[in-house]
């Protein structure tokens, strides 16, 4: 265990060395003068050269990058153009956002796609397996520009029964902000559920048919039983490890729910670093959503393994 938890880390470490050069690199290469974008188009030529090297912009791009990644790695992510402060409170407080929708939206899919995927499974070829399979399958298909916009129609402009917007009043109770986030999770749950109950459904469908799962019944064990005790454990593995890769989605794939829901989450952070042309804003949101997917499979990694024994770990299966 200990060797395949240090391989897994040393490639996440080089994944994430290799994202940071292309993030950094990306951030180099957009448009844009940072000078020229803080001072405004009417300041002089010579101010904004005197600012360009006061920001350090003119230096060579392996001196930059290495500034740049050694403060991040030690919490320093820079001087947002935008605001002339700081990074790390707005990535900070971005991501803590984001955290909170994604944790309501993975509160409501996790055992709602699993309860529907065994269901599924267990009425495999029915009606009720054509329903799920098929309304998961139409939620997963449906952008979440489209099902957010028709979910504020109905519950938000035509029955007031949820807010509007996702951002909640300043120190709300935790039911307030809740009520606000339910309504912005659902387009989350809608394109997540299909994905993960169809593994569900077949990882149940496999360890019904397996030899133990036979040899259970066959000693006249209930199948309720059959399917607690030998059936679920080994129907959930795949689908553990795609729930725990999915939070990496929910957590830096956001960008068209926050903006839709006019909530204030790392998703929109970035876009905004986009259009304004804000680049260590940008180079270090998108580093630290890498760094959040490459943490959300790491744990699928050690999760499976934990879970699954008779992997061999020493061969890297």
């Amino acid at each position: 265990m200990a060797a395949y938890l240090l391989k897994r880390v040393g490639l996440s470490i080089v994944t994430l060395f290799l994202l940071s050069i292309v993030v950094f690199y990306a951030g180099q290469v957009l448009p844009g003068d940072p000078g020229r974008f803080i001072l405004g188009p009417l300041a002089a030529h010579s101010a904004v050269l005197t600012l360009d090297r006061q920001l350090g912009v003119e230096r060579p791009l392996v001196d930059q990058y290495w500034t740049w990644i050694s403060g991040f790695v030690h919490g320093n992510m820079g001087t947002s153009y935008e605001y002339q402060a700081p990074v790390e409170p707005y990535i900070t407080s971005a991501a803590v956002q984001s955290l909170k929708l994604a944790s309501v939206a993975f509160v409501i899919v996790v055992p709602l796609s699993i309860l529907g995927g065994v269901v599924a499974a267990l009425k495999a070829g029915g009606p009720i397996d054509r329903i799920i399979s098929i309304g998961g399958l139409s939620g997963s298909t449906l952008p979440e520009f489209v099902s957010g916009i028709i979910l504020l129609e109905i519950f938000a402009v035509a029955f007031h029964v949820l807010p509007a917007t996702a951002t909640s009043p300043m120190g709300s109770s935790v039911v307030t902000q809740l009520d606000h986030l339910i309504l912005p999770a659902i387009p989350l749950v809608l394109v997540l559920f299909g994905y993960v109950s169809r593994m569900a459904r077949a990882g149940t469908i496999e360890a019904l048919a397996s030899d133990y799962a036979r040899t259970a019944a066959l000693k006249g064990l209930r199948r309720s039983v059959v399917i607690r005790r030998h059936v679920l454990r080994n129907a959930l593995l795949p689908t553990i490890t795609v729930i725990a890769t999915q939070m990496g989605y929910l957590i830096g794939g956001l960008v068209v729910v926050e903006t839709l829901f006019n909530y204030q989450g790392i998703g929109s952070l970035v876009l905004g670093a986009v259009n304004s042309k804000d680049f260590p804003m940008l180079e270090a949101g998108v580093l630290l959503i890498g760094v959040v997917y490459m943490l959300a499979t790491l744990l699928a990694d050690i999760s499976y393994s934990l879970l699954n024994p008779r992997i061999r770990l020493g061969g890297g299966e």
